[in-house]
């Protein structure tokens, strides 16, 4: 499925660089910035290089990805002679060939990163124009900061985050923010919009302290994401609740959580998972079992794209095989085996190194417990407060289906104090949107819409200062 889980920010090397070049003339044409955009399915993003000639007469590179994220990796190998340009870029397993056309000022070729291939055409910039992101915080902030760490010692995982608090001196509420599917660092960052950093600020100002913290394997936090699960990250929450219980800033019974899109369903499995858990939010988090939600999911984005019904219901026929396979086959070589029949029956064109990577992929400890978990049975189990709100224009998690599991689980579980609402005009990341397809993400420049802040931030205060 679609999702910005799969931006993933790259580990830097130190890596050399081989140089070879036809002329000094060439080598100093090409110093600059020189940027394309790369076109997937319902999605645009901006590629960019940056050359620059080192005093020793060697050029320089590195490669930027403004979208989504703001790091600079080096370029692993340089070669330019005459006009023919190629670059390699270890750690993100991609390369560029291309053609430097001087007259015309273009550098034209093809991109590719594992098996993908897609044309690529950059042209010269003065500078990565970052979008205009008006709500993004900037410091100095009324309020305390601090970059911390704490431990998840089940799994014996240093994890990194910030805690920001009022500056009154009373104990406060907390909440510890929780992102959706994917390796996202504490900012949550997607196409120039920081959704966490945005939500802390308002928050914060607003009298409740926050923690959000870079995912395990993410930025400053240790750990392997390889064989973990969502039971896992929210064990990894629940050692952020007990790190924030131990500070004097923060009111031990006064913990809550904030999930988006999996971040609900994670918070969900902490809150039934420990008793210190306040109270939740799940922010367009699904209801449905996985199965189910899988087959939404892939109609619902297929519309977006603009498929016609009838390439939705063949997927939807070569999901059943897949799924079928997942759920049922346990045999990890056995269920390989099948699910490479599949795609090759699917696709013959398909590489060897394709196959094995979605394979990898659905064969995943997470994958197969999301597939197999009912978001519906953990909140049944759920007793403390609970907002769920969705945005109409939710394509990734539509309402549909969604917001009645989720109600439906809360209420046939007890819960005495729940909250679900549909948001109208919203997408899945709470923006006020067109249509709600992917697309329109970067191109929005409300990180999260007003409405939803003053909503979330309205009912935890009022779930919390009668008791703090």
């Amino acid at each position: 499925m679609f999702s910005m889980k799969r931006f993933s920010t790259a580990v830097l090397l130190a890596l050399s660089v081989v140089t070879t070049f036809a002329s000094g003339c060439e080598r100093e044409s090409i110093e600059g910035i020189w940027q394309g955009t790369l076109k997937y399915p319902g999605l645009e993003l901006r590629i960019a290089f940056r050359f620059s000639v080192m005093p020793d007469g060697k050029l320089q590179a590195s490669m930027m990805r403004p979208d989504e994220s703001e790091i600079e990796i080096p370029v692993s190998r340089i070669v330019l002679e005459g006009s023919d340009l190629q670059l390699e870029i270890a750690p993100v397993n991609g390369s560029f060939e291309g053609q430097y056309q001087v007259k015309e000022g273009i550098i034209e070729g093809q991109w590719k990163q594992g098996q993908r291939s897609q044309p690529l055409i950059l042209k010269r910039v003065s500078e990565i124009v970052k979008p205009a992101r008006p709500q993004t915080p900037i410091p100095p902030y009324p309020y305390n900061e601090e970059d911390v760490t704490f431990v998840n010692r089940e799994a014996n995982i240093e994890l990194a985050g910030t805690l920001t608090w009022p500056k009154e001196e009373h104990p406060c509420p907390a909440v510890i923010l929780i992102p959706g599917v994917g390796a996202h660092d504490r900012d949550y960052f997607i196409l120039g919009h920081r959704p966490f950093l945005v939500l802390s600020d308002y928050l914060t100002r607003r009298g409740i302290a926050v923690l959000r913290f870079d995912e395990r394997g993410v930025g400053a936090s240790k750990g392997d994401r390889s064989q973990a699960t969502s039971e896992d990250y929210a064990r990894d929450v629940i050692a952020g609740i007990d790190f924030l219980k131990e500070r004097k800033e923060i009111n031990p019974h006064l913990i809550g959580l904030i999930g988006h899109s999996e971040g609900g369903t994670i918070a969900s499995l902490a809150a039934a998972r420990s008793p210190d858990v306040a109270y939740i939010v799940m922010m367009g988090s699904p209801g449905l079992p996985g199965v189910e939600y899988n087959y939404q999911y892939e109609e619902s984005m297929g519309r977006a794209l603009g498929l016609s019904e009838e390439a939705i219901a063949a997927k939807r026929a070569f999901q059943e095989r897949v799924l079928n396979v997942v759920l049922h086959e346990k045999d990890y070589a056995a269920a390989e085996e099948k699910l490479r029949r599949i795609y090759q029956e699917s696709d013959p064109r398909m590489s060897d190194m394709q196959e094995k990577a979605v394979v990898k992929r659905l064969l995943s400890p997470w994958f197969r417990f999301s597939v197999a978990h009912d978001p519906g049975d953990t909140l049944r189990t759920v007793k403390c407060p609970v907002l769920a709100i969705t945005g109409e224009k939710d394509v990734h998690v539509p309402p549909a289906g969604n917001i009645e599991a989720i109600r439906h689980a809360l209420e046939t579980g007890g819960n005495r104090d729940y909250t679900v609402e549909e948001l109208p005009g919203l997408n899945h990341f709470f923006q006020t949107a067109e249509t709600g397809a992917p697309l329109e993400y970067g191109k929005i420049e409300e990180t999260i819409s007003p409405i939803v802040l003053e909503l979330v931030g309205v009912w935890i205060l009022e779930h919390t200062e009668l008791n703090n």
